[in-house]
């Protein structure tokens, strides 16, 4: 398994203290380079002695030695600089370009070390290194989380600069794209993305003061006033000023797609979502700048937390009253968008511009938010890795989502703990 075999040279979990060459020359590694993610030689600027001699170089490896020249690797001038070739199985000799040979390393894994990974990759109970979490030290998994954390923001950064580059560098229309992303709270999220694609900020913002007219042209564009005969004369009316704004306007059509109201709270179905949204566009000129500015949590909730419009206080649906209740976004909602909007944008703004100080703040709020709770940081709440706040709960999703999943436990630090542990101790 040559993934394993590069884990042990890049951890040097070498199954023997003394270490030789094939011909018989001691080996010392002295640093095992940087792993190489992309063509060429696995691991680059490595440093090893040889016989007394230090080499500077790159290392090879592969499962079995015969697999150099099976990869082209003697005829490619990149191998050039090759100064070990490592495999389990020295069964061919490897040359460079001019036929000089290459110092080659017999290397094997630790018994254990494979059955610990196969352990990761087959156990039935999730996360398989469950066991071993709760003894590893909490300076290791505090400091695994912080790097989780800014592998999140990286990784939200990335997202935002495709949505900047796909609207011209408009920094408002990204926003909406995320924010109405946001307003799906995980169901109807892809949903909530495309429809605010076929949105124009400049449209909302011509009618930005009339709130039934932004109502209309939001319920319009997500297929929600097609109904015939309208359920209600409300509905009817946001039909007709949808037609007019629509040709006004030149809107593409609504995109094709089913919201889903199915095992949903009626707080949480498409459409009091979308009257919410456009009760908070009604109301915040410039809402990306005021929450750009914001030095407080609390300020950030209240340029959230808004109520939707008075039809939506006796209603959940078009033409179904319902007991009076005001639609107003609840404070965990207010703080899920912070978290998954405000917190990422407040970033990548701060990387785009070189200001360290937007970058801490984000990270000072996710800190101050209380974790998330949902079923992956329950998941690990039970497996002794608990959330102290919203940012201990992020890097839980980035565990989650880009190690445990794919089964990457080669590339994770309690992976590597669970690895190098012999399972007799746990």
């Amino acid at each position: 398994m040559e993934e394993l075999l590069h884990y042990v040279w890049k951890h040097r979990l070498f199954p023997l203290k003394r270490l030789e060459t094939t011909d018989g020359c001691p080996l010392e590694v002295i640093d095992p380079g940087l792993p190489n993610p992309h063509a060429g030689p696995d691991f680059f600027n490595a440093k090893v002695k040889i016989g007394g001699v230090v080499w500077a170089g790159h290392v090879e490896i592969h499962l079995r030695a015969s697999d150099w020249a099976r990869h082209g690797h003697p005829a490619n001038p990149a191998y050039d600089s090759v100064i070990l070739h490592v495999a389990s199985d020295i069964d061919a000799t490897v040359c460079r370009t001019d036929g000089s040979p290459i110092p080659q390393l017999e290397l094997h894994y630790p018994p254990y070390l494979q059955q610990n990974y196969e352990e990761l990759l087959q156990a039935a109970r999730y996360p398989a290194c469950y066991r071993l979490i709760p003894r590893l030290p909490r300076l290791t998994l505090h400091s695994w989380l912080t790097s989780l954390q800014l592998e999140r923001f990286e990784a939200k950064t990335r997202q935002i600069e495709e949505w900047l580059q796909a609207n011209g560098q408009d920094w408002e229309q990204a926003f909406f794209l995320s924010l109405a992303r946001s307003f799906g709270f995980g169901v109807n999220s892809d949903l909530y993305e495309r429809w605010a694609r076929t949105l124009p900020l400049a449209a909302v913002n011509k009618h930005r003061d009339d709130l039934f007219q932004i109502e209309a042209l939001f319920f319009g564009q997500a297929g929600l006033l097609q109904q015939d005969p309208p359920a209600d004369d409300y509905q009817a009316r946001l039909g007709k000023e949808y037609d007019y704004l629509k040709h006004k306007f030149g809107l593409p059509p609504s995109p094709e797609g089913h919201w889903s109201f199915l095992r949903m709270r009626p707080g949480n179905f498409p459409t009091v979502r979308i009257a919410q949204l456009a009760a908070l566009y009604h109301r915040s000129q410039g809402l990306l700048s005021q929450l750009m500015e914001a030095d407080t949590l609390q300020q950030l909730r209240r340029l959230l937390t808004g109520e939707a419009s008075v039809y939506w206080t006796t209603h959940y649906l078009f033409g179904e009253p319902s007991v009076p209740r005001p639609k107003r976004l609840s404070p965990s909602s207010a703080d899920l968008l912070i978290i998954n909007t405000v917190v990422p944008f407040l970033y990548a703004y701060g990387k785009r511009r070189g200001d360290e100080r937007l970058c801490l703040r984000a990270s000072r709020l996710l800190e101050e938010l209380k974790p998330e709770n949902n079923t992956v940081t329950r998941m690990w709440s039970e497996c002794g890795l608990t959330a102290a706040h919203a940012a201990d709960s992020q890097a839980l999703l980035q565990l989650k989502k880009n190690y445990c999943d794919p089964k990457k436990c080669l590339f994770c630090r309690i992976g590597y703990e669970y690895f190098k542990a012999d399972p007799a101790t746990y």
